[in-house]
């Protein structure tokens, strides 16, 4: 049964092991996770029927229902597990929707690749504008300098995060959590403040949210 036709319990288990695999960190794993793990949407009926199914699978034993920081989760129990790995031996296993980590990373780039010719032109018009000033006569008042120094920093901090997202983010596999360790090669060779300067600069190259993209001009 796909996910498409209802939430079995097979694929509500496949769900559930695949967020814990993206998310090793917190224990347990709730609704709205499972529920985007299945690719259904919330307040559906198809979402009542995973929740009606995962008090099925609780009471059989293959789920461990408690609560982290007050919130509802679920997990996997070894009866769980055992029984969702001999069914993938045997091929019985539904096919997950695409997992929101892969989502994530498909829709970065897929926004980058609209963003890099506009990033550019954005950087390319506030370095223009720094020449046009450096020539002025008299000198501009500072606020004119301040200001630009804001387009100049937005703008190379934007270009950044796009090239990052077109360019360097690898696919990420989901056997694994995709974090933006921060870390690149060669950083090992660095002192450790230059090191923390680095990951420091870092934090913002997948925030695709800061991105400003300009509207086309009407004709």
């Amino acid at each position: 049964m796909s996910t498409h036709q209802g939430a079995g319990g097979l694929v509500v288990l496949a769900a559930i092991d695949r967020a814990e695999r993206h998310n090793p960190i917190n224990p347990g794993t709730p609704v709205w996770e499972i529920l985007e793990h299945l690719d259904i949407p919330r307040r559906t009926r198809r979402a009542r029927q995973a929740r009606a199914r995962l008090a099925e699978l609780t009471e059989e034993g293959l789920l461990d229902h408690f609560r982290r920081r007050s919130i509802p989760v679920w997990k996997l129990t070894p009866k769980g597990r055992k029984h969702l790995t001999a069914m993938q031996r045997r091929e019985r296993v539904p096919v997950l929707s695409e997992s929101p980590q892969h989502k994530n990373w498909r829709r970065s780039r897929d926004m980058a690749e609209q963003a890099r010719i506009p990033s550019r032109f954005v950087l390319g018009d506030a370095l223009v504008d720094a020449f046009f000033l450096l020539d002025m006569k008299p000198a501009p008042h500072s606020d004119v300098w301040f200001e630009l120094a804001e387009r100049l920093h937005a703008g190379a901090r934007q270009l950044g995060s796009v090239t990052h997202c077109l360019y360097e983010w690898r696919e990420p596999s989901d056997e694994h959590p995709d974090i933006d360790t921060l870390i690149e090669p060669g950083d090992q060779d660095m002192a450790p403040h230059e090191q923390a300067i680095l990951r420091d600069r870092r934090r913002v190259r997948r925030n695709s949210t800061l991105w400003e993209i300009p509207s086309e001009p009407e004709a």
